[in-house]
């Protein structure tokens, strides 16, 4: 089990939740595909690992997984969610929002923001998530 996977196991069972065998399944399908999963995207790989887990088991773990901090929904212009991973650090993206393209990029330009808000609010910023909405290059030549 990768360290991703048990640091989110332990948090599940930190917060009073056990591990059951489809929960397990669900986590280790988002830390192997990286997140950037839609409900039904998920749904259909961990069919795929584990016939016996339904839909609604998908949905109602991807609800306890929000509201736990461990993942995010992100909105790419398509009206469904995609799903991403939260871990102590930063996310971000380039969205398009014709073809719903994700581009992540390491590069953060929001270190001294951070910071500054850090400070102002006597906050202590565990994470952020940054999105940037336009035309990927494809996109913009049609």
């Amino acid at each position: 089990m990768s360290d991703q996977l048990l640091s989110l196991s332990k948090t599940l069972t930190d917060n009073g939740h056990r591990l059951t065998t489809a929960r397990q399944v669900i986590l280790e399908t988002l830390v192997t595909c990286g997140g950037h999963l839609s409900a039904d995207d998920l749904a259909a790989k961990v069919r795929d690992a584990a016939p016996r887990v339904g839909r609604m088991t998908v949905y109602r773990t991807l609800d306890l997984l929000c509201e736990l901090g461990m993942i995010r929904p992100i909105y790419q212009g398509t009206g469904a969610a995609h799903y991403i991973l939260m871990d102590e650090g930063s996310h971000h993206h380039l969205i398009c929002n014709r073809c719903g393209l994700v581009i992540e990029f390491d590069e953060c330009m929001s270190s001294e923001v951070g910071q500054a808000l850090s400070q102002r609010f006597n906050f202590k910023i565990q994470s952020h998530l940054l999105e940037f909405h336009g035309l990927c290059d494809h996109c913009q030549k049609l």
